[in-house]
């Protein structure tokens, strides 16, 4: 159904309308933007998988702090 989506001439179209729509000085703020919240979300749940591993261990595995 989604075979082929994502072909360049698809893309270009996007980022075509992406650049009118939003303007040459507002598509670098987007992109930083979204970087910067996929970097957020990723050491978010970088972190949650580290707090499920140290409420994981036992009393007596656990480090004391």
């Amino acid at each position: 159904m989604l075979e082929g989506l994502f072909q360049p001439m698809h893309l270009l179209v996007i980022a075509g309308i992406a650049l009118l729509v939003l303007g040459p000085k507002k598509l670098p703020e987007l992109g930083k933007g979204l970087g910067e919240s996929i970097r957020g979300f990723k050491s978010a749940m970088a972190g949650a998988g580290e707090d499920k591993a140290s409420t994981d261990k036992t009393p007596d595995q656990q480090k004391p702090s």
